[in-house]
């Protein structure tokens, strides 16, 4: 790599830096309102099968090794359920969801910006692996929320029996 490529490469490796910062921001000042699991795009389709497909792929064995900023960033709201989350817990976590797809399409889109620094196959390259890079996280989110959402509506179905058997009590 020629000096030239070398400002190039430094700069497409800033570019990816800054996307990443920005949409991380982004996606975090979002309304939680504004996104709906049971919608398009971030409904389960039918060839998902709630989420199986993504067994084919052996999700469930890495999915965990790769990095999540609720680890990182001690103020977002964690990834995982304990066993004293109620059903607005699991809603809460079930916008994450969607907001985490958005924000990794997003990057997927602007990953493109990279070939601007190169117009050339190193160009298309270096888009290609941004936009790699940014699948698996948005497959962890359509296969984790078909999951939290079936959990959510088991939770809400308990939390209205024991409402009713509490008035039944009482009444």
């Amino acid at each position: 790599m020629n000096g030239g490529g070398s400002v190039r490469f430094a700069l497409s490796v800033l570019y990816v830096a800054f996307i990443g910062i920005l949409f991380f921001f982004i996606g975090e000042a979002l309304p939680r309102w504004a996104f709906h699991e049971d919608q398009f795009p971030f409904c389960s389709f039918r060839f998902e099968k709630g989420g199986k497909i993504y067994d084919k792929i052996y999700i469930r064995k890495w999915k965990s090794r790769l990095p999540d900023m609720s680890k990182i960033m001690k103020d977002m709201l964690p990834k995982t359920v304990n066993s004293r989350a109620g059903a607005n817990d699991l809603q809460k976590l079930i916008k994450e969801t969607c907001v985490a797809e958005f924000v990794h399409f997003c990057l997927c889109i602007f990953s493109v910006g990279v070939y601007f620094f190169w117009k050339n196959s190193i160009g298309v390259f270096l888009t290609a692996l941004s936009v790699l890079g940014n699948i698996p996280f948005i497959l962890i989110q359509r296969f984790n929320r078909p999951h939290l959402v079936c959990i959510r509506d088991k939770m809400i179905a308990r939390e209205e029996r024991k409402k009713h058997a509490n008035t039944d009590i009482v009444g």
